[in-house]
């Protein structure tokens, strides 16, 4: 029998690639096995998931917006429309089984799964997991985390520590440093940064390295600066006539971003940290500090304890990021220090043993 596998969830790359990941390897492991994503109307998930290949279907769902409560009033409308929508999918496709990213897209059909009987599966890639995954953790088939003590928030007897998926083309495709500095046009006897504000950009980064940008140039550095799309007209306007400075609202090819890289500015989200671990970078993390739970601090808290990473809180990144980059630029040894350290956390087939789990399981 072929089996036919829902995906769910989104929002950000952090939910995606993952996702994109397992699907993957659910692939390579059975070839005959049909995959259909679902995700939010209007996402990125809408654009990433057709351009790796994979089919997607989209709900009219909506997260609960923390920050503007009257921004709510149609939640509960949402909600009902999505389980309609939820129930035609499955009426359709006929699941054997769904696996939920994180995302409140994966909430309803999860959900929907459940009551029918149909296995299902999470994959909770942080330290500190969501509360839609804790709701639907009680009933799931399998919990894959990316890290232990996470029994506090799941049943253990269904949890199996599994490390994220980290994108094949980053964890199996390495380009040498010279031709990553090649792609971004750079000069390849210079020093270069890497700045990440994850896959919608970071404000505070991005205002930080716009007012010292000249510093880059003044001690001799590159910099590739992924401003996200909110800050993208900016960062170029900023960035005209500096042949030291590429700018680019989102990283297509995140392979030749990393090979590029001598040091790295990055959010701390759980599969941001997965690939730097993956590919064994000093970094320089500044954490979102509105994530839920405050699970961005706790990750990167948890890398700098292991000296395998340096955190600048949000608030203090316009005065202290660029100054601390100069500082690391200039340190060979405390570089060298936090790449060997980073690199012992490294996990490459994280989606190889989820993907071996569900066929096993279903």
């Amino acid at each position: 029998m072929t089996n036919r596998i829902i995906i769910a969830g989104g929002g950000t790359g952090g939910h995606i690639f993952p996702a994109i990941a397992i699907a993957n390897a659910i692939l390579k492991r059975e070839p005959n096995t049909e995959i259909l994503f679902v995700g939010a109307k209007g996402k990125m998930e809408m654009e990433k998931v057709p351009q790796a290949g994979f089919k997607i279907e989209g709900l009219d769902i909506a997260g609960f917006n923390r920050s503007s409560l009257i921004k709510n009033i149609g939640l509960p409308l949402k909600l009902v429309k999505s389980f309609m929508q939820v129930k035609r999918i499955f009426k359709k496709f006929q699941p054997t089984a769904v696996i939920g990213v994180g995302g409140y897209s994966s909430f309803p059909v999860l959900r929907f799964a459940q009551s029918k009987g149909i296995a299902s599966f999470i994959h909770e890639s942080n330290s500190f997991a969501g509360k839609a995954n804790i709701m639907l953790g009680k009933k799931a088939t399998k919990i894959f985390v990316a890290s232990d003590g996470m029994g506090k928030f799941f049943p253990a007897g269904k949890i199996l520590v599994t490390g994220n998926p980290v994108r094949s083309v980053i964890s199996q495709n390495n380009p040498g440093r010279e031709e990553g500095i090649k792609f971004f046009g750079l000069d390849p006897a210079k020093k270069t940064v890497l700045s990440l504000g994850g896959s919608l950009g970071a404000k505070s980064i991005n205002e930080a390295l716009d007012k010292d940008l000249e510093t880059f140039e003044q001690n001799n550095l590159q910099l590739i600066w992924q401003t996200g799309k909110p800050y993208a007209a900016r960062g170029k306007e900023r960035s005209a006539g500096k042949n030291n400075v590429w700018v680019g609202d989102f990283i297509s090819r995140m392979e030749y971003a990393y090979a590029a890289a001598d040091m790295v500015i990055s959010r701390s989200g759980a599969m941001a940290i997965a690939e730097l671990c993956v590919m064994k970078k000093a970094v320089i993390f500044v954490p979102f500090p509105y994530a839920a739970e405050g699970h961005q601090t706790v990750n990167a808290q948890s890398l700098v304890n292991k000296n395998a990473g340096i955190m600048i809180k949000d608030s203090e990144a316009f005065e202290r990021l660029v100054p601390a980059v100069m500082d690391l630029s200039k340190n060979e040894s405390k570089q060298q220090e936090l790449i060997g350290n980073i690199s012992k956390l490294g996990i490459t087939n994280a989606d190889e043993i989820i993907a071996k789990e569900i066929l096993a399981s279903i």
